[in-house]
């Protein structure tokens, strides 16, 4: 039986993804997360075989979860579950090793279809996405952001959501002058002048819920 941690900041839905993966028979919930540390230290203690994770999360968000779990262990599969469809966020998941990407506008049953599938060794795209997202980036596509690195592209979401320097150093537990530096390597990179500007780009790809940008 494969053993799963489910990772989502809601209780309920948690519990919705125990009920329908666990009535299939051949999958069962070992933990349940609702924040990065809570999973990295649950991942620790159960070694579980697949973590299912949305990336909206609080503090560092789910994007830190992935980079997190396969800096520890370069075999971890992670499956994502989540509400953002732009192709930049998908793109970038499996770029940093994500084995499957699942929007929760997807029927229950997609997510059974993707578990197995990554759990067959192959990566899964649900088919509300176009397929070809799960190939490499072209190299003039996304404004520039396949060049960001994976810290900076969270980063850069952080920022375009409204977040300062240092509320980023605090959320991603780093110094305000490597902070710093990033922002200015990522304005430098996306040849962006301000916040707004990021947060424009940030919706337009999004990244970002609308919300941030007003």
């Amino acid at each position: 039986m494969t053993r799963l941690l489910l990772v989502d900041d809601h209780p309920v839905v948690r519990a919705g993804y125990q009920r329908l993966l666990e009535l299939d028979g051949a999958y069962r919930v070992v933990a349940q997360a609702g924040t990065v540390d809570e999973a990295l230290d649950l991942h620790r203690e159960h070694q579980p075989e697949l973590t299912i994770t949305d990336l909206g999360l609080p503090g560092p968000g789910g994007m830190e979860l992935l980079r997190h779990l396969l800096e520890r262990d370069a075999g971890a599969r992670v499956l994502v579950f989540s509400m953002h469809e732009g192709e930049a966020m998908v793109r970038r998941t499996f770029a940093m090793g994500a084995r499957g990407y699942v929007s929760k506008s997807s029927a229950p049953e997609e997510l059974l279809d993707a578990v197995a599938c990554v759990m067959a060794g192959r990566r899964y795209l649900c088919g509300a996405l176009p397929a070809h997202w799960l190939q490499p980036t072209p190299s003039n596509d996304l404004d520039g952001l396949q060049s960001l690195s994976d810290r900076e592209f969270e980063v850069f979401r952080l920022l375009a959501q409204g977040l300062t320097p240092a509320d980023c150093a605090g959320t991603l537990h780093l110094s305000p002058k490597t902070v710093s530096n990033l922002q200015t390597q990522i304005r430098d990179k996306l040849g962006l002048a301000s916040a707004a500007a990021m947060a424009h780009l940030a919706l337009r790809r999004g990244l970002i819920d609308a919300q941030f940008s007003s």
